[in-house]
C-alpha cells in the first residue's frame, strides 16, 4: 500500500560514510603543517578553526552548484556542527556553555563565508584581504595572498571535479605551496 504522504518525505540523505570521508579530507587538509609553518596561519585553536572553516567553505561553495549538492552540503555542515560540539565537550566545556559556543561558531561560519563569497565577486586581492582579516588577524598580507592563491587552486580543482567524484569524496585538495615558491 502506498502511504499518501510519501511525496512529502525529505530527500535522501547522503551516506554517512561519504560525509565522513569528505569531512575527514577537510580536517586533514586544514591540519597540513605547511599552512602554519610557511603560510603564517596562527597555530592556535582559532587559527585551526579558521582554516577548517576556509576548507569547509571551499567544498560547500562547490556543492552549491552541483546537482543534488544541497542535501550533501547540509549533511556536511551538520557533521561539522556535531564535530564542533563533540570537541567542546572533550575540552571540558560545560553543558550550559556549549550552546553559546556553538552559536559563536555558527556566527563565525556565516560571517566568514559571506565575506569570502563577497570577496570572490571582486578579486583575488579582495579574498587575500579577507583572509588577512579573518585568518591572519590583520597581519601578514603577503602570506594571506599565498593563502588566497591556494584557495584559487582548490576552487579550480573542485570546479573541474565531476559530480560523481565530488559527491563520493573521490578527489583531493591541491598541495599547499610554501610561501614564495611557484606552483
Amino acid at each position: 500500500m502506498l502511504w499518501p504522504f510519501n511525496h512529502f518525505r525529505r530527500p535522501p540523505v547522503p551516506a554517512r560514510s561519504t560525509i565522513e570521508t569528505i569531512y575527514g579530507m577537510i580536517v586533514t587538509q586544514a591540519r597540513e603543517p605547511l599552512f602554519y609553518r610557511d603560510l603564517g596561519v596562527p597555530d592556535t585553536v582559532n587559527g585551526r578553526f579558521d582554516l577548517l572553516l576556509m576548507h569547509l567553505w571551499l567544498v560547500l561553495r562547490r556543492l552549491k552548484s552541483a546537482e543534488g549538492g544541497v542535501a550533501l552540503s547540509q549533511a556536511l555542515f551538520d557533521h561539522f556542527c556535531i564535530d564542533m560540539d563533540d570537541n567542546l565537550r572533550e575540552m571540558g566545556i560545560g553543558d550550559l556553555t556549549v550552546p553559546k559556543r556553538m552559536q559563536a561558531f555558527g556566527e563565525a561560519f556565516y560571517g566568514r563565508t559571506a565575506a569570502y563569497d563577497l570577496a570572490l565577486t571582486d578579486s583575488e586581492e579582495a579574498l587575500a584581504q579577507s583572509f588577512c582579516k579573518n585568518i591572519h588577524n590583520g597581519q601578514n598580507i603577503d602570506q594571506a595572498r599565498e593563502l588566497a592563491a591556494y584557495a584559487g587552486e582548490a576552487m579550480a580543482v573542485l570546479d573541474h571535479t565531476d559530480l560523481a567524484a565530488l559527491t563520493e569524496g573521490a578527489w583531493r585538495f591541491p598541495a599547499p605551496q610554501a610561501a614564495g615558491t611557484a606552483a
